[in-house]
């Protein structure tokens, strides 16, 4: 037996949005636009635990405690390029209105951001606003639902997490939130993620 995932996305729409994400890549390797992925996470002051070794004799562990830790937002390119902003705020249909309007007056060229069907990426104050964006030259691409892994920023979270961060940043809200911003600010410079091209063999 088997869970199965409630409402999977129509096999006919999961295979023409792969096929247009498909496209925009081509497009977005010839540099005829600006290709986009975003997502949103959050870090808080409950570490993730990497697999490790330890010997027989000795304990290792990672300090944890409740309490609130940091939001982070980020649009990001296979190339490594990115605009991350990190926030005690709650990232809501508001927070993302702002980075969207604040990308859409710096365009160098036609942009397309892809992101998944999160109430927040859905919202009215999102979809009231799109036809003014596209005039700009941003438009949003959205995934078919139930489908994380064609999403890179999610290698990005998982960096961060599982690599990025010390055991030491889990010290105070403090710590960490510091640890976060200065990992995301490297993020295409000293910090390099290796994306592979995307696979057309899944069209």
């Amino acid at each position: 037996m088997r869970r199965r995932i409630k409402n999977r996305e129509n096999a006919d729409i999961y295979k023409a949005k792969l096929e247009s994400l498909g496209e925009l890549e081509k497009l977005s390797q010839s540099k005829q636009i600006d290709l986009f992925y975003s997502d949103e996470a959050a870090v808080s002051l409950l570490p993730n635990v990497p697999y490790g070794w330890q010997f027989s004799d000795e304990q290792v562990a990672m300090p944890s405690s409740t309490g609130k830790g940091t939001n982070c937002f980020a649009l990001l390119a296979r190339d490594n390029r990115s605009r991350i902003e990190t926030t005690d705020r709650s990232i809501t249909a508001e927070f993302i209105f702002e980075q969207f309007e604040r990308l859409s007056f710096s365009l160098s060229r036609l942009t397309i951001v892809v992101l998944d069907n999160a109430p927040v990426h859905r919202a009215r104050i999102i979809k009231e606003q799109i036809s003014v964006w596209q005039q700009r030259g941003l438009f949003l691409f959205y995934l078919p639902r139930y489908s994380p892994h064609l999403n890179i920023v999610e290698t990005l979270w998982r960096k961060l997490k599982y690599e990025w961060l010390a055991p030491k940043d889990y010290q105070s809200r403090d710590s960490l939130c510091y640890a976060v911003q200065q990992a995301l600010k490297s993020v295409g410079t000293s910090l390099h993620i290796n994306f592979s091209s995307f696979n057309f063999s899944l069209l």
